[in-house]
C-alpha cells in the first residue's frame, strides 16, 4: 500500500465515479433550470428568473407594506399628536367653564345676597313704618283719654260746661304739661 492510497481508503473524501457523475447531474441540472422555460408547469420563464422575480416581486410587496405601515404610524402619531392637544384644549376649555361657573355662582350668590339684604333693609324699614304709625295712633289714643279725663276733670272743678275752643285749648295745655312732665321725668331718671 501507498501512502496515497491509504489516505483514499480511510478518508473521507473518496472521489469515486459516483461523485463525479452525481456532480456533473447536479451541475446539468443547474444549467437546465437557469435555461429551460417549463410552461407546461405553469412555469413561463426558465426556473431561477422566475423564482428570483417571484421573491422580488414578493420583497417589493413587502417593502410596499413595509412603507405603507410606516406611513400609517406617520399618520396615528400625528393623529395622536392631534388627539392630544385637542385634549389639552379640551381641558383648558372645561378649566375656562368651570372658572366661569365658579364666577356666575358666585355673582348669583352676591346678587341673592344684596337682595337678601334689600329684602331685609325694606322689612326693617316697613316694620319702623308700622311701629312709628302705631306709636301715633297710641299717642293719639293717649291724648284723646287725657283730654277726655281733662274735660271731665275741668266741668267738676269748674261746675261748667266749656265750649269747643276753650276745651281745645285745655286739652293742648294740657298734653303739652304732660310732654314736659314726661321729658323731667326722663331727665331726671338717666
Amino acid at each position: 500500500m501507498t501512502h496515497s492510497s491509504v489516505y483514499l481508503e480511510s478518508g473521507v473524501l473518496t472521489f469515486n465515479g459516483t461523485f463525479i457523475v452525481e456532480t456533473v447531474g447536479f451541475l446539468l441540472m443547474l444549467l437546465f433550470l437557469a435555461r429551460v422555460p417549463l410552461p407546461f408547469l405553469g412555469i413561463p420563464k426558465p426556473v431561477f428568473p422566475w423564482i428570483i422575480d417571484i421573491a422580488e416581486a414578493r420583497q417589493r410587496q413587502i417593502t410596499a407594506k413595509l412603507q405603507e405601515a410606516e406611513q400609517a404610524r406617520a399618520e396615528a402619531e400625528a393623529r395622536l399628536k392631534e388627539a392630544d392637544s385637542k385634549l389639552v384644549e379640551a381641558r383648558k376649555t372645561a378649566d375656562a367653564v368651570i372658572e366661569g361657573a365658579n364666577r356666575s355662582g358666585e355673582q348669583l350668590r352676591a346678587d341673592l345676597r344684596q337682595k337678601a339684604d334689600l329684602e331685609y333693609q325694606r322689612i326693617v324699614d316697613s316694620a319702623s313704618r308700622d311701629i312709628e304709625v302705631e306709636r301715633e295712633r297710641a299717642l293719639q289714643g293717649a291724648r284723646d283719654q287725657v283730654a277726655g279725663l281733662v274735660v271731665a276733670a275741668t266741668e267738676k272743678v269748674i261746675g261748667e260746661t266749656l265750649d269747643e275752643p276753650k276745651h281745645r285749648r285745655l286739652i293742648d295745655r294740657a298734653i303739652e304739661e304732660v310732654a314736659r312732665g314726661d321729658d323731667r321725668r326722663g331727665r331726671s331718671g338717666s
